[in-house]
């Protein structure tokens, strides 16, 4: 899969770095955000399937999204870890707003696409808070110092992981995505219980805003007021880690 993302990424002459971006986090949101709605949503054919699931399927996606962009823009897919790259001098601060506008976008494109995929299910659902939990995150218990520090927290061990694991001395070259992808798994499974593990702002602000502008039957508020914690709590955690890193 990687070496035919790659081969096609280099004979394209569209294929660009903002693209890729954008094209990455598109495929990660149409993966993720699609198996949340195939889990919650009435009527699917994996309703009620469970955490398992979801957290496959987003550890499937991250490793679709990195083999498919690493060779075009470093498959960065997640502000988080433009700003961490940045923080550690890898990666030009000039280029940061050109993959923050992209990674927003992809993740906007890719939540419309699971609307359009689910719409007869969306037509079926009732409750408001479900149908938002299909696009965004939210506190399992409302608490905004333990709901950012869990976004803190996942999103450290995610900068921390991928800095570590694609060191020179430790990459696996072609298979760096496989890794990745374990580590976004493993967070899932064990950090996802008390937030839904954002850890990624575009992935749950770009969603987020879709679910406000799309004319969704019988869905409520987008939850404004909790939607700075998913933003904020991975920047803090991937600037934490990368000032780690540093110093290691």
């Amino acid at each position: 899969m990687n070496n035919i993302c790659i081969l096609a990424s280099q004979k394209s002459t569209i294929m660009t770095p903002f693209t890729a971006e954008l094209l990455g986090t598109c495929f990660i949101i149409i993966i993720g955000q699609g198996v949340v709605a195939n889990v919650l949503l009435p009527k699917t054919k994996g309703n009620g399937s469970g955490l398992m699931a979801i957290t496959i399927a987003w550890a499937i996606a991250v490793f679709l999204g990195v083999s498919c962009t690493a060779a075009v823009s470093g498959a960065h897919l997640n502000p988080a870890i433009t700003i961490a790259l940045a923080v550690l001098g890898k990666f030009n601060w000039n280029l940061v707003p050109s993959y923050l506008l992209a990674q927003l976008l992809g993740a906007m494109i890719g939540a419309l696409v699971v609307y359009i995929m689910y719409g007869k299910h969306y037509n079926e659902a009732e409750n408001p808070d479900e149908i938002l939990a299909t696009f965004s995150t939210s506190a399992a218990i409302k608490s905004t110092f333990h709901s950012l520090f869990g976004e803190a927290v996942g999103t450290f061990i995610l900068v921390m992981g991928v800095l570590l694991m694609t060191k020179s001395t430790n990459s696996l070259g072609a298979l760096d995505a496989l890794p990745v992808a374990l580590l976004v798994l493993g967070i899932g499974l064990g950090l996802g219980g008390t937030t839904g593990y954002a850890i990624n702002p575009a992935r749950d602000l770009g969603p987020r805003m879709m679910h406000a502008i799309l004319p969704i039957k019988n869905k409520g508020g987008s939850n404004w007021a909790y939607s700075w914690i998913p933003v904020v709590g991975p920047f803090v955690g991937a600037v934490l880690a990368a000032l780690l890193f540093k110093v290691l």
